[in-house]
């Protein structure tokens, strides 16, 4: 079967499930991670086609995507501010607006003096995105990374080897942290920030298949990380050290009252590309 005949009934079988646009992304993705073709030669090579045993794997995939399992994890990795990560169940798939927070970072602290160690601490890191970003990205930069799953340590571990970075990685649950080990320069944290009464707006591909450890916070005390990670951050973070975060979108403003009462100063409240309060910045 030529491959573009192929590409018209993958997206109609996907079509209950996801829209024209997203069946479409899915198809060119396995392509190329499968057959190591790109959109472009389908359109230069018309005929291209499928041997018969090309249809087991396709036909698994399709199957596991109509139970609307991400398509990262189905292919085992993703990409993030140009870099390729493993991804599993036992972390979050990088989304671009954490991409946002990694733009902010580098650009504030990427012309700092090259001769000086920048020490940053990455709270809750995952699959490793946000450290290995800015250790890949700021070249005096030292990186630590905390995680309370050791699942989660070994993935970022894996994923730091594969785009040549070092990062220490400590296995740590914040919430039961007295006092960080040393001081740094930036601390930076993604932490779980969504409330129990939002999981109606989450996807069933988020909610049904994405780690739970990561992502929800009960409704009584959303800001719970951010409260710890702040009071740690005013005790562990260097003269004119910086606070960042990337929190929920309804709470930019108890985020910022939050800062203010640990006196942070030159708080900033920013919007992401969807225009949601979505990352917040407190210097010391």
């Amino acid at each position: 079967m030529r491959i573009k005949q192929y590409r018209t009934e993958f997206i109609k079988e996907l079509s209950p499930f996801y829209d024209a646009y997203e069946a479409e992304s899915f198809f060119y993705l396995i392509l190329e991670d499968k057959h190591k073709l790109r959109q472009i030669d389908l359109a230069l090579n018309h005929e291209l086609s499928f041997v018969q045993t090309d249809f087991v794997v396709w036909d698994l995939i399709l199957n596991q995507l109509k139970k609307e399992i991400p398509i990262q994890y189905l292919l085992g990795k993703t990409h993030f501010y140009g870099l390729e990560f493993e991804v599993n169940e036992n972390v979050l798939i990088p989304r671009p607006e954490t991409e946002e927070l990694v733009e902010w970072i580098i650009n504030e602290n990427s012309k700092t003096d090259k001769t000086k160690k920048i020490k940053i601490l990455d709270i809750g890191t995952g699959s490793g995105c946000i450290a290995i970003s800015l250790a890949k990205n700021i070249p005096n930069a030292e990186v630590y990374a905390i995680d309370v799953s050791k699942k989660a340590i070994e993935t970022a571990k894996r994923n730091a080897i594969r785009n040549n970075v070092e990062v220490t990685f400590i296995l740590q649950d914040i919430l039961k942290t007295d006092e960080l080990k040393c001081n740094f320069d930036i601390i930076v944290s993604n932490p779980p920030y969504v409330r129990n009464l939002e999981k109606e707006e989450i996807k069933k591909n988020v909610l049904d298949y994405e780690p739970h450890l990561a992502l929800f916070v009960e409704d009584n005390d959303a800001l719970i990380f951010y409260r710890k990670i702040a009071e740690l951050a005013k005790k562990n973070l260097s003269e004119n050290g910086q606070l960042y975060f990337e929190i929920n979108q309804y709470l930019g403003k108890e985020m910022t009252n939050l800062l203010e009462k640990l006196d942070f100063k030159k708080i900033e409240l920013r919007k992401d590309i969807y225009n949601n309060d979505r990352m917040t910045k407190g210097v010391i």
